[in-house]
């Protein structure tokens, strides 16, 4: 019988680890003393021999990657959970109370304070109103979301991550349930090692029904954005809601489990993109929660630090830190990427420090520089005067910038607005008068959430009258007044006609609102003539 650990299915025996001519690999290549042709290797792996000059080989260990540890994070009080309490219940009640926040913009426009209104293609906030040809605006707000982000990073590192991320404050809030339903740590664990009965199906079901309607109401609360909330809940719960709905729901909910209910530190460590791009955005004047080995180190118990007066640090491996991660890392073993800087080490570390009568700050919101300037035995520098360096001033800088700018952009915007398409076949048409006549399709913009009069007018173009399909050409004049509705397009059907000696040549469609504000837009076009144009 052929021996399987061959590979080319000979009784020649299996090599030992220890074998001089055993296969390993480095940087992705196989290596051998053998010739290549007998190299084990994955199929397409390029081999090679090992040669002489090259340093000893490390065997390849049988797994390659290690096994998820599931985080039982246990429960703290201190000033940065209480702060994360509070960020949670700010951001939740954001998400799921806006929606039923009113705002009068009168008979003729939704009444939803936050409306994303795909079906008129309108984006409402509170006083302001954003259409399809403005989505600069939106542009805008996602740069200073993003340089937001950069000033907090590079100020205080990734306290966007620890207290105000969705993935962190869902988590929390499924970290929550877990507590109140399995107990705190050491209660979860012994639970997950106990075997299956009935009161842990129990358990877990009631957990994870929590879990169902937790996501429920995540997915459901993210599409009352795209409708008015109360008439979409009704008709969701009565089965009248349109299929999109239902789906957007599923989806969410699914999504909002898995994620928060069961992936958690995963999508941070594994998923977010985040943490392999804020090292760029700190340096050694940037806040970040720090483990001070300098007094912590060497690590002891209480009882050997009395034994041993002056060799150990401060530092007695209580593991507290590590037990209320949420990402269960280890803190001291220096900035990594699983840390969300939530600062809950610092709460526990600080406890523990109290209690046996140490100071406070063993791990702490700190610099680098001040670290180095800490263990030097100097004062450490006050935190103003830490995150206002350079940097974030000029990220401040540049984030009120466009901030600025659009809030100037809002107010001085017209909510008039004309755009013209000329016809392209025929150009134009001779007229049994000798006339000239162009067509063209005119869009009126309302943007104020009540009827207009608009008045358009010809511009640049001599003895040019204007009718259309809802005028009779007896009544064409160099200008018409059309009535468009609150906050909508009218779309006009347009004849423009000029004496037979005007040859081709631009002119422009001027619009002009007929009320105190005067509001006007213009749109320059071409007429088109059997002439040279000018």
């Amino acid at each position: 019988m052929s021996n399987p650990d061959t590979p080319d299915g000979t009784n020649k025996p299996a090599r030992g680890h220890d074998d001089d001519d055993a296969v390993v690999v480095a940087d992705g290549i196989a290596k051998t003393n053998e010739p290549v042709s007998s190299a084990v290797a994955e199929p397409g792996a390029a081999t090679r021999r090992h040669e002489p000059h090259e340093p000893p080989r490390q065997h390849l260990p049988e797994k390659l990657y290690e096994a998820r540890q599931k985080v039982h994070n246990k429960r703290i009080d201190g000033p940065f959970r209480r702060f994360k309490w509070l960020m949670m219940v700010i951001t939740l009640g954001i998400y799921y109370v806006t929606p039923w926040i009113r705002w009068d913009r009168g008979p003729y426009a939704p009444d939803q304070a936050v409306l994303v209104d795909l079906a008129h293609r309108r984006f409402y906030m509170f006083g302001i109103e954003i259409w399809p040809q403005e989505f600069y605006f939106v542009a805008g707000l996602l740069i200073m979301a993003g340089i937001g982000l950069f000033l907090v990073t590079s100020a205080v590192g990734r306290a966007w991550c620890g207290y105000a991320c969705p993935q962190t404050v869902w988590t929390d809030l499924f970290q929550h349930v877990d507590r109140f339903i399995d107990g705190d740590r050491n209660a979860r664990m012994r639970l997950d090692a106990a075997p299956w009965t009935w009161g842990k199906v129990f358990r877990r079901g009631f957990k994870w029904a929590i879990y169902a309607l937790i996501g429920l109401v995540t997915g459901g609360a993210w599409i009352l954005y795209f409708a008015d909330a109360p008439t979409l809940l009704r008709d969701f719960f009565a089965g009248e809601a349109a299929p999109v709905a239902y789906i957007t729901v599923a989806i969410l909910t699914l999504t909002t489990v898995t994620l928060g209910g069961f992936m958690r530190e995963q999508v941070c460590i594994y998923m977010c993109p985040w943490p392999r791009i804020q090292s760029a955005m700190l340096d050694e004047k940037s806040l970040i929660v720090t483990y001070k080995d300098w007094r912590g180190e060497p690590r002891g118990s209480l009882k050997k630090a009395k034994k041993n007066p002056g060799e150990f640090g401060d530092c007695i491996d209580c593991t507290q830190c590590v037990q209320v991660c949420p990402t269960g890392i280890d803190i001291r073993e220096g900035p990594q990427i699983g840390c969300i800087t939530c600062a809950l080490c610092i709460d526990a570390c600080d406890k523990v420090m109290a209690d046996i009568g140490r100071p406070r700050g063993l791990i702490d919101y700190a610099t680098l520089e001040d670290c180095e300037r800490e263990a030097a035995g100097e004062e450490p520098r006050s935190p103003w005067r830490t995150i206002l360096h350079p940097r974030t001033i000029a990220y401040s800088l540049i984030w009120a910038g466009i901030g600025g700018a659009m809030l100037f952009a809002l107010g001085v915007r017209s909510h008039t607005d004309i755009s013209v398409s000329p016809d392209r076949n025929p150009p134009y048409m001779l007229m049994s008068d000798g006339s000239i006549r162009n067509s063209y399709t005119l869009k009126l913009r309302n943007m104020e959430s009540r009827p207009r009069d608009m008045e358009i007018a010809i511009d640049g173009l001599p003895g040019g009258m204007m009718w259309t399909d809802t005028i009779n050409r007896d009544e064409a004049a160099s200008t018409q007044i059309f009535t468009v509705p609150a906050d909508q397009t009218r779309t006009v059907r347009a004849y423009v006609v000029a004496p037979a000696d005007v040859s081709a040549r631009d002119f422009t469609f001027r619009i002009t609102s007929q009320d105190p504000q005067r509001e006007t837009d213009t749109a320059e076009t071409r007429f088109d003539a059997p002439g040279e144009s000018q």
